[in-house]
């Protein structure tokens, strides 16, 4: 097998996150659930929120995407495969992803709907409840799946948030089978519970039938899939089946499971936290990027730690700080 160019593939929503602080009045006034991602199904719904909002901060976004961002923020080679509009939010999505060193060759969709964007309001403790119009990310095609860019990477990442309509889902089922056929690792992100529950069928046979590599998820993600009593329980149903399952634990840290091999790191001491938005994406990037380089269980653990713990020590879902020199610090 000839060593790949590329790190990581990943497919997901091509987003622009626009963050605004807020009050929990705010919050339960406007039908929110403190915390949590809902959908928004039109544009309109989304400019009635967006109308509401205080003054906003806009930084480019999705999970897959931020998640890259952090792993050639640390020195990884990275590609991305998604979809915007011909739009203004198109172009300051593409312009991030091109300024970060990231591969982004996918064509921007003319016409509606708008390119996707997430409304997010993030409370005095640190907690963001986001509100998602995934916009011109429903529409990314199957022949967007550049073959041999996928073949060309050491993982493909996925992101459940991506996996409801129709077209991105045929396309990752593609691209999952174009990297099974070359021998590369298939990485998956449950990303959010009330995913799990319009997939869960569909999730657990792609674990079922052995297509990935890397399982990772929160432990309320993991419980609510398997259905089990508790995180231990969760991850002895799926470890037979999955060859590495990740799972953050919040303020506790996070594990990794590789057969009867478990490792745990604790969380990185951090002064305050601002905003949770993109912990996980960036906790996947750190252990991804260590894993590519060889590095330990332990290693990549303590390495997602820290990219987790300096995302949520400032607004926005994409690194400000040197990772690299955190890493080095780190290790």
């Amino acid at each position: 097998m000839t060593e790949p160019r590329y790190d990581v593939v990943a497919i997901g929503n091509a987003i622009v996150d626009v963050l605004s602080p807020a009050d929990d009045a705010f919050v339960a006034e406007n039908g929110m659930t403190k915390g949590a991602m809902a959908l928004m199904f039109s544009p309109e719904e989304a400019d009635a929120l967006y109308a509401k909002m205080g003054p906003g901060q806009e930084v480019s976004g999705g999970s897959a995407a931020n998640t890259i961002a952090g792993m050639a923020a640390l020195g990884s080679e990275c590609a991305f495969i998604g979809q915007v509009a011909d739009d203004q939010l198109g172009e300051v999505f593409a312009h991030d992803i091109h300024a970060a060193g990231i591969r982004f060759d996918v064509s921007a969709r003319a016409g509606q709907p708008t390119t996707g964007r997430c409304l997010i309001f993030v409370t005095p403790d640190g907690q963001r409840t986001m509100n998602t119009f995934l916009g011109a990310s429903h529409y990314l095609p199957a022949e967007s799946i550049d073959a041999t860019l996928i073949e060309d990477a050491r993982y493909l990442y996925l992101e459940g948030y991506l996996w409801d309509p129709e077209e991105p889902r045929a396309a990752m089922r593609a691209a999952i089978d174009i990297a099974r056929k070359a021998g590369r690792k298939v990485a998956f992100t449950l990303s959010a519970e009330f995913v799990i529950d319009r997939h869960r069928d569909a999730f657990q046979e792609l674990i079922d039938q052995g297509l990935i590599d890397v399982l990772f998820a929160n432990e309320a993600e993991i419980v609510f899939l398997t259905q089990a009593a508790d995180v231990d329980s969760a991850i002895a149903a799926v470890a037979p089946k999955v060859p590495l399952v990740v799972v953050t634990l919040s303020e506790r840290g996070a594990l990794a499971q590789a057969g009867t091999e478990r490792v745990t790191v604790p969380a990185q001491p951090i002064d305050a936290v601002v905003d949770t938005t993109g912990a996980g994406d960036l906790f996947a990037a750190g252990f991804l990027h260590g894993q590519a380089r060889g590095q330990t269980l332990e290693q990549s653990l303590t390495l997602g730690a820290v990219c987790a713990a300096e995302v949520i020590s400032h607004f926005g879902a994409r690194p400000i700080a040197d990772l690299k020199e955190l890493a080095q610090k780190a290790l």
